[in-house]
């Protein structure tokens, strides 16, 4: 089948890739002329493990394709897949302009019956507008269809490739027999699609994303309160995670969640709610609580050395939201480097793969080091932000000999305190006892 992704960011270039890599001939539109021209010459704009091979295998195949021609891509495909960005407003509803946009233009130029794909994360009742705005400037027959992505960033080709369910929201049944057809490669294997009307299906996308950023907060809750009383949390995450009705994932306590769809769902789905005069109470808790957490270190370096963090110079090892990817939006780093800056503190950053998108925000404000290892040259202590492998399991007698002071404080749990407690290291982590 022929199908056009129109937007190449994160969701549009990992859904096109895959669709081509199912058997179908794909045609990905983008404004930004050279990312399109870097883009047809093999060069992935993202980083996600995985997804180069993927990328040049179907361009290689000639079932890929980049284009800015809107037009052009639209006769060529009877699918239309809207892969564009709905950025949270001043008042954290979600931004549709995009969205809406392209679908006047796509309505503009149709000629002939088409599908047209929601894939973008969008509030209740989108399918409705997308389809009003449509219709206001054709008469040609068409279709809207819900079709929410769940793809994890770190592991988008394993979710896009293998995922657990896709979710499809449209009460056509034509539509609903191609977007069979489309993903008919993974029910081949056991993957089920559920059917449903398109506003349960947008909801289920927010209702997802924002139960995973509720598990999280109360992790971190417990991990803080496990500092209260002298308990520690990786025994109680363990012993909650134990019970199959709770699981193991999304238990790890830290600073804060991030990234590009929890923080941003969080808040379109309270948004959307006071709409309709209705409050996510639980919501809007979370949301309150992990802005705390994201910085709740901060408090205890400025502790540390007294009050007073003037000229201190502090490392920081990782600034990508998470591992794993070069995403660095509402990444908890940050937040942590732009107080400490504030409190006058010096920072020597490392992240390989995240360093270049922080540059593009910080600039010389920070020092970016070459290595783990450099950046630790004269720290008085460490901050973990991110849980880079890499960081696991270091040379922590090199690490002496290169820094001031031996204090490490860590956002991500990266060391078991056993690994720690023969060092010589002050360590500070989230709901464990600290290592002085």
């Amino acid at each position: 089948m022929n199908i056009t992704i129109v937007g190449t960011g994160y969701v549009g270039l990992v859904t096109g890739t895959t669709l081509a890599e199912l058997g179908n001939t794909v045609y990905c539109v983008d404004i930004d002329e050279d990312k399109v021209a870097a883009m047809q010459q093999g060069v992935v704009p993202i980083y996600e493990p995985g997804l180069e091979e993927m990328f040049l295998r179907n361009i290689q195949s000639r079932r890929l394709f980049f284009t800015t021609n809107l037009n052009e891509a639209l006769q060529k495909s009877e699918v239309i897949y809207l892969a564009l960005p709905t950025p949270p407003g001043e008042d954290g509803s979600a931004d549709l302009s995009y969205v809406l946009n392209v679908a006047e233009k796509i309505g503009e130029a149709m000629t002939e019956y088409k599908v047209i794909v929601n894939k973008s994360t969008v509030p209740v009742g989108t399918a409705d507008t997308v389809r009003e705005t449509i219709s206001a400037v054709t008469d040609v027959p068409f279709d809207v269809v819900s079709n929410p992505e769940f793809l994890r960033e770190g592991f988008a080709v394993e979710d896009s490739m293998n995922p657990a369910r896709v979710i499809v929201g449209s009460e056509s049944e034509k539509a609903r027999e191609i977007m069979s057809k489309i993903y008919q490669p993974f029910t081949n294997t056991g993957i089920p699609i559920i059917f449903m009307d398109e506003k349960s299906s947008e909801l289920t996308k927010y209702a997802a994303n924002s139960f995973l950023a509720v598990k999280i907060t109360f992790m971190n809750e417990i991990a803080n309160y496990c500092e209260k009383v002298g308990a520690d949390v990786d025994k109680v995450r363990l012993g909650m995670g134990s019970d199959d009705r709770i699981g193991h994932r999304f238990l790890f306590p830290g600073i804060g969640y991030g990234g590009s769809c929890f923080p941003k769902d969080v808040k379109a789905l309270i948004k959307s709610g006071k709409k309709e005069d209705f409050n996510f109470q639980l919501l809007e808790a979370t949301e309150n609580v992990n802005q705390n957490q994201k910085t709740i270190l901060v408090s205890e370096i400025e502790n540390y050395f007294d009050g007073d963090l003037q000229d201190k110079k502090i490392a920081v090892w990782g600034l990508a939201f998470k591992a794993n990817t070069d995403d660095i939006r509402e990444a908890s780093s940050l937040d942590n480097i732009r107080m400490l800056l504030e409190k006058g503190a010096e920072i020597s950053a490392y992240d390989a793969i995240a360093e270049q998108n922080v540059r593009k925000i910080l600039g010389d404000k920070i020092k970016y080091a070459t290595d783990m290892y450099s950046a630790l040259e004269n720290a008085d202590c460490l901050l973990i932000a991110t849980e880079w492998s890499e960081f696991q399991n270091p040379n922590f007698e090199m690490m002496a000999e290169q820094m001031k002071n031996k204090a490490i404080f860590d956002g991500r749990n990266m060391f078991a305190l056993e690994q720690v407690e023969s060092t010589g290291f002050f360590y500070k982590s989230i709901g464990r006892k600290t290592i002085k």
